[in-house]
């Protein structure tokens, strides 16, 4: 019979696999073969959304009807990689597939499975089932896996994911695999397969839930002998050794302890081990320091090795690791008194680790065994106490007869003000090329060069090279410069209708009619959003009015240039530049766009205007030069008044909870402190935010300049916006938004209690990178004028006293600040927050007093923390104890 593709298509979109493999064989070779051209142009023309949207996915017919008709391997592989056949291959029979390959008598299957194998995915494999099909192609052209990333992935996620009760255990199916031979060995030397074995939780197996499974088969098939020790031990340490996430390392940690390596195997890998034990993680490293006292206690470490290893061990976070170590190398310099010396220099360099009991821990260690060492080691290791911190100076002079080093840490250097912005675009394919950029990263500082630009360009007559460059960027990014459901609304989207005006594209008349709607929404009722406008009601919809303005008026009235565009970096605009630009325009004759000049107002400084820049300004006429004027005679717009706001969880009336599983969340409310004033001031000062917390907020984080940049003198008032992406970085673990509070620390204004909670939450961000954020915002910050780390403090206690903020989190981006000459600062954050931490007897409270007393040392404060005495005066000898008697001695000196 022929072979017809409504036929096909017919029978593969009501999911009759039967029924195309049966079309299939009741036709010739000659038939099938002069039938692929039909098959290949009906599956590029099939519409994407059948493959979603249809009631049976067609596309495990499609892939039959591939098989059926391909002339090579590589056309049919091409074929079922296409997207939406791509994502059928586990839905596929087959045995119906084979059935159509043994009546073709092909003999490229394994090929196909080859080529199938070579693009698997190697992110998000989830059950493998991609890795399944190709391996039945494989399997019935009887060829062999590329050893590929993706084949690994695929085949370990299979084997793992195969729980249906059954299926043999793992270490069965793992025996009875033809490729674990080849396969496995990838497992360990692929980053990050462990975390695919860590992350197979689901199942009811506690120790699956684990990564157990994994670690206990291999064992089981090592013990047997299915698999060889020695090969599997070395690829297990060698994995160890090249690092990983701690989550894709712990199998293969709980590997290397059910194997249990001897004392010869360990001597075998005993570089490894020491290489762990000074750069590993902390359990991995625990680990290697077990493995090497094994070594040791039977004589068989190397003095050097050890103490080569230990000096980077010394400086580690992992306060037990490094007790151990100084433990340990007592007791070597016990055993072996003619390597004495060398040992105690060695622990010398714990004086250097910032915490305070590690440093008098090796202090006390020394002095116990300083008069049996020779003067010249003595001299030495009197030289190395010069790194230490609090009350070990004076110990430690009073031990080697030195003398106490006087005033305090390095002092904090005058904060030298925001950059100048970048000079101006001045060509049409830089400003192509900007734009571009801006569609992949967008940044204020960038927007606002952008935006000038395509003004002043336009303005410049400059209009052919601006239709010759600009349009194809349309082309190429029509889903963020286009107008769609998704970002209306969206800066982008205005951005894309702006340029479509300034090259004289067709534009859209519906997108063109929107703008035109929210402009004059705007002017009338000075809203943003809501009825008549798809603009963003919160500040970051002022940078798509004003886009929007642009488009709307471009074309017609040949503005030269906006008056908005910033002097500085953080949005800061110079007011004699404003001046000029408004003085150049009343000469001119032409006047700025409303929303243009407004948002130029509310980025001129609060501080006191030179009088000459006034008496200018007073002598202007037109109504942009009165408003200038009035605007400057007035001081600006007033400081809205912002209140803290605790925002808690949703309670279903069941009892269950939606949302954010935080027990609380602090945010701000702003209200204007006055009525009237510019159509943009009333919107951007009013918030109240909504009962209960959002989950995982991100309005600003991918572009917070542009917050920032609106406001940049009322720095309290971005942070209210903002504040809920703040806290997510701590309550939630969220990551990135950080880099807003630099950009405010840039910025000028009063500082409330929503800066004061923002700046707390990012200090106890889960993510390094947001609390580095903060640590060069509160230096910036403790540079300036304002008073602002004790409010800081006292939120952190606030946060911390129910763990919305961790401090073993606060505490290295504080001792940070310390070290970067902010200790004066850090000083009054201390003090606003210890009182309640040592009410409530939080429980890290040992560290921060820790830290405390370095401070107060380095700078020589004297103040009397309330509540201190009364824990220093507690019996006993705990380190909370220890940490309040220390830091009180320190104050009382």
């Amino acid at each position: 019979m022929s072979l017809d593709w409504e036929t096909v298509d017919r029978r593969a979109r009501s999911g009759d696999q039967p029924g195309v493999a049966r079309l299939i064989l009741e036709a010739t070779e000659p038939e099938r073969l002069a039938f692929a051209k039909a098959v290949e142009s009906g599956i590029k023309g099939t519409d994407p959304e059948v493959y979603w949207r249809a009631h049976v996915d067609p596309a495990p017919g499609y892939a039959l009807a591939v098989i059926g008709t391909a002339p090579t391997a590589a056309r049919a592989a091409t074929m079922l990689l296409r997207r939406g056949l791509r994502d059928s291959w586990q839905r596929i029979q087959l045995g119906r597939l084979t059935q159509i390959a043994d009546a073709r008598h092909l003999d490229w299957l394994g090929e196909l499975g080859e080529r199938l194998c070579v693009r698997l995915p190697t992110r998000d494999v989830w059950d493998g089932g991609d890795w399944a099909f190709a391996a039945g192609l494989l399997h019935a052209g009887g060829a062999q896996p590329p050893v590929t990333e993706g084949v690994v992935r695929g085949w370990l996620a299979r084997l793992i994911g195969l729980r249906d009760g059954r299926t043999p255990p793992l270490s069965g199916r793992l025996r009875d695999d033809p490729h674990l031979d080849l396969l496995l060995p990838g497992v360990f030397e692929i980053d990050g397969m462990g975390a695919d074995i860590y992350h197979a939780t689901w199942g009811e197996d506690p120790a699956q839930k684990s990564g157990m499974r994994f670690h206990d088969a291999v064992a089981a098939l090592v013990a047997e002998g299915r698999l060889e020790r020695k090969p599997i031990l070395a690829a297990t340490v060698d994995r160890l050794a090249r690092g990983d996430k701690p989550n894709a390392l712990r199998p293969f940690v709980l590997l290397h302890d059910e194997l249990a390596p001897t004392v010869d195997e360990i001597a075998a890998h005993a570089l490894d081990y020491a290489r762990l034990l000074a750069e590993g993680p902390g359990a991995i490293a625990t680990l290697a320091q077990r493995c090497l006292r094994t070594l040791d206690d039977t004589g068989r470490l190397d003095v050097d090795t050890l103490l080569e290893s230990s000096l980077p061990v010394l400086f580690r976070k992992e306060k037990a690791l490094v007790k151990a170590q100084i433990t340990w190398l007592e007791k070597v310099a016990r055993r072996e008194p003619e390597r004495a010396a060398e040992v105690f220099e060695t622990v010398a360099a714990a004086f250097g680790h910032p915490a305070l009991d590690i440093q008098e821990r090796a202090l006390t260690l020394i002095t116990r065994h300083l008069p049996a060492l020779p003067a010249d080691t003595v001299a030495r290791i009197a030289e190395a106490t010069t790194a230490l911190a609090g009350d070990l100076p004076a110990r430690a002079a009073a031990v080697f007869g030195t003398t106490v080093g006087a005033g305090p840490g390095p002092e904090l250097p005058p904060y030298p003000g925001p950059a100048l912005m970048p000079a101006p675009i001045t060509a049409a394919a830089e400003l192509a090329e900007e734009i571009a950029v801006l569609v992949h990263e967008e940044s204020g500082v960038r927007w606002e060069r952008v935006l000038a630009a395509l003004v002043s360009l336009h303005s410049d007559g400059r209009g052919e090279e601006l239709a010759t460059v600009l349009p194809p960027l349309l082309d190429r990014y029509p889903g963020e410069l286009s107008d769609d459901t998704w970002n209306r609304g969206a800066a982008l989207a205005c951005l894309g209708a702006a340029i479509s005006v300034a090259t004289g594209r067709p534009r859209d008349h519906g997108t063109h009619q929107r703008l035109y709607g929210a402009v004059r929404t705007a002017r009338q009722e000075g809203r943003r959003g809501g009825i008549g406008s798809d603009l963003s009601s919160a500040p970051d919809g002022v940078l798509a009015l004003r886009i929007a303005e642009i488009a709307v008026h471009l074309n017609g009235s040949m503005m030269p240039m906006l008056v908005a565009t910033p002097t500085h970096v953080n949005g800061n605009l110079d007011p004699e530049v404003l001046l000029d630009r408004l003085s150049r325009a009343e000469a001119e004759g032409w006047q700025p766009w409303p929303f243009d000049l407004e948002q130029a107002l509310l980025r001129l400084p609060r501080t006191e205007v030179p009088a000459e820049v006034t008496r200018r300004a007073t002598a202007l006429t037109s109504p942009a030069g009165r408003q200038l004027a009035q605007w400057l005679g007035s001081g600006g717009l007033p400081d809205p008044a912002s209140e803290l706001f605790m925002q808690v969880p949703a309670i279903h009336e069941r009892g269950f909870v939606w949302g954010v599983d935080v027990p609380r969340r602090m945010a701000a409310t702003l209200r204007p402190s006055r009525d009237g004033g510019l159509r943009l001031e009333r919107q951007l000062l009013t918030l109240d935010p909504p009962a209960h917390p959002k989950w995982a907020p991100d309005q600003f984080g991918e572009r917070p300049g542009v917050l920032a940049m609106v406001l940049p003198h009322h720095r309290e008032v971005a942070a209210a916006w903002a504040i809920g992406e703040l806290a997510a970085l701590a309550d939630q673990d969220q990551r990135g938004n950080g880099r807003l509070l630099p950009l405010l620390a840039e910025g000028t204004g009063r500082i409330g209690p929503a800066l004061t909670y923002g700046m707390a939450y990012t200090f106890g961000a889960k993510q390094e990178a947001d609390r580095a954020a903060a640590v060069d915002a509160f230096l910036m910050m403790a540079a300036g004028p304002e008073p602002f780390a004790g409010p800081v403090g006292a939120a952190l206690a606030d946060l911390a006293s129910d763990s919305a903020v961790k401090l073993n989190r606060v505490l290295p981006a504080l001792s940070d600040v310390h070290r970067s000459g902010g200790s004066a600062a850090i000083w009054e954050l201390l003090t606003a927050a210890l009182p309640p931490l040592l009410a409530a007897n939080h429980r890290a409270l040992a560290d921060l007093l820790e830290l405390a007393t370095q401070v107060a040392v380095a700078i020589g404060a004297r103040t009397e923390i309330p509540g201190l005495a009364a824990v220093a005066g507690r019996p006993g000898t705990s380190r909370l104890v220890r940490e309040a008697k220390r830091l009180h001695a320190a104050l009382a000196a």
